[in-house]
């Protein structure tokens, strides 16, 4: 297949559109979606359910049909996002290859993520502090799921002799957090496409660890 007959890469739309493809009725995919392009572009204090309602090509009052406030819909954002995150990780934790190779893979898969899916993924991760504290704690929870899968990764590599890492906790908030930052840099049509970033943090990862 030539150059010219490669499938175009999907586009920012397409990328959302495909992230909550779950989420019903579409109007409330409609406002999603224009919630998470104006929390990621503008922050979340700085948008207002006009300007959602606006990307979405509603009306105000439409917001309100579905979500009770602006921060209902940055938590239904938060909680479904964290959700695709972990499931990346669920994805490739159960498989039956060695620590090193799990654990690369894993890596790979999630900073991946992170920078395929910048748009949820910074909105996901960096706008947690405007959640109420009933919702925050409900992100906590799977936030913590996320980590102890990575550490348990991790902890498998220690007990098979195939890392060498003297702090396990400092280890993977380290990891979790390279992957995760992804997300604040990325830009589409940098250096490296998502695949090539996701390489290179597996095999950052696997040197940090000190793999045998």
């Amino acid at each position: 297949m030539s150059t010219d007959d490669a499938p175009a890469p999907p586009t920012e739309a397409d990328l959302l559109d495909a992230t909550w493809q779950q989420v019903t009725p579409e109007a409330a995919r409609r406002m999603l979606i224009a919630a998470v392009q104006a929390f990621a572009q503008r922050g979340y204090h700085a948008t207002t359910t006009r300007d959602i309602a606006a990307l979405a090509g509603m009306s105000p009052a439409a917001v309100y049909i579905h979500y009770r406030s602006k921060e209902e819909l940055l938590f239904q954002i938060s909680r479904l996002g964290h959700e695709l995150a972990l499931e990346v990780l669920r994805g490739v934790a159960d498989s039956e290859d060695g620590p090193a190779a799990r654990m690369a893979a894993a890596v790979r898969a999630f900073a991946r993520w992170h920078a395929e899916f910048h748009t949820t993924a910074k909105v996901v991760q960096y706008e947690l502090a405007a959640l109420s504290a009933e919702h925050h704690a409900q992100i906590a929870a799977l936030r913590r799921r996320t980590e102890a899968l990575l550490r348990g990764m991790i902890a498998d590599g220690v007990t098979a002799g195939v890392f060498a890492v003297p702090d396990l906790t400092g280890a993977t908030l380290a990891v979790l957090s390279l992957c995760i930052d992804v997300a604040r840099w990325y830009r589409p049509g940098g250096r490296r496409d998502p695949g090539q970033i996701g390489d290179l943090y597996a095999d950052l990862v696997l040197r940090m660890l000190g793999a045998a």
